[in-house]
């Protein structure tokens, strides 16, 4: 078993993306811009933005944090979305999720414009994505896809399974891992929660992408010998092991399936450092203008 290590490779291309900046200030440009928009006071949306600031900071971007509380109007939100989407000194905006209740989060991805939507989210992002045409590739996936590139993993001809049908995970990364690219090739096979006999379908799986949201759900009795695991999710348990009372889970049980895969990735460190990663290149990559 080797371990993906989401940690290293997430550094290697914060250094390249900081070694671009540099370039670029030479150059007289300026250095890329990316706002965040918080909503609330969530803990794990919190430690999330606080994470990105900190990226930008290190790979030498400009970021602004704004700060709204949960009583928020949809109306004033959309307002200050569309002042960022005006302002031509910021080049990405994400806002973090999830929102409150009273707000409609697909109206909200969907006001954002599409040119500085570095999360990958609006419809149209999505849209070009399926076909292949210069576009913001959701973090996650294109974290995936780059660990997966890295590592030198052959895809091509083999079967990739994902579990887990999400907007944001599993139904890009099973498009992306189809294509006829690099890193693709694969015969893919998407399974949700209504699929029967799922775990025959996961033991024929050469590569695993689990996104589910349910913590150690997947076991050594679920793959089969020789695997590549990609674990996606993040739980955070109880635990009177740590100094801070909690653990982080994956959706994969490590140390069922360790002895029986070829690759793995942790949890944590292993895709959460990849999404941030990408999504200063994304960033990167619209301040540069190479989406249109």
């Amino acid at each position: 078993m080797k371990i993906l290590d989401g940690n290293k490779v997430a550094t290697e291309i914060k250094n390249e993306i900081a070694q671009s900046v540099i370039r670029n200030l030479k150059l007289n440009k300026r250095p890329p811009h990316l706002a965040a928009i918080l909503v609330g006071e969530n803990g794990a949306s919190e430690t999330y933005v606080a994470a990105k600031v900190k990226a930008c900071e290190k790979v030498g971007f400009v970021s602004s944090l704004i700060r709204f509380k949960e009583n928020i109007s949809q109306e004033k939100l959309l307002k200050k979305i569309e002042e960022i989407n005006c302002n031509d000194d910021i080049d990405g905006l994400i806002v973090q999720l999830p929102l409150p209740k009273h707000i409609n989060e697909i109206k909200i991805t969907q006001s954002i414009n599409p040119l500085k939507d570095v999360d990958g989210f609006h419809p149209i992002n999505l849209g070009k994505m399926q076909l292949n045409l210069p576009t913001y590739i959701s973090a996650t996936p294109a974290g995936i896809v780059e660990l997966l590139k890295r590592y030198n993993i052959e895809t091509s001809g083999k079967h990739c399974v994902v579990v887990g049908r999400s907007n944001i995970v599993g139904l890009p990364i099973s498009i992306l891992m189809g294509k006829n690219n690099e890193i693709g090739n694969c015969t893919v096979t998407l399974t949700h929660s209504r699929t029967k006999n799922l775990k025959y379908i996961t033991k024929q799986a050469d590569i695993l992408i689990v996104a589910l949201g349910k913590s150690e759900f997947i076991d050594k009795s679920m793959i089969k010998e020789g695997v590549c695991i990609i674990d996606v999710g993040i739980t955070r348990v109880k635990s009177d092991k740590t100094k801070s009372g909690w653990k982080l889970l994956g959706d994969v049980n490590f140390n069922s399936v360790k002895d029986s895969c070829s690759y793995i990735t942790p949890v944590p460190g292993g895709v959460g450092p990849m999404t941030i990663a990408m999504l200063l290149q994304n960033t990167l990559k619209s301040a540069n203008k190479e989406v249109y």
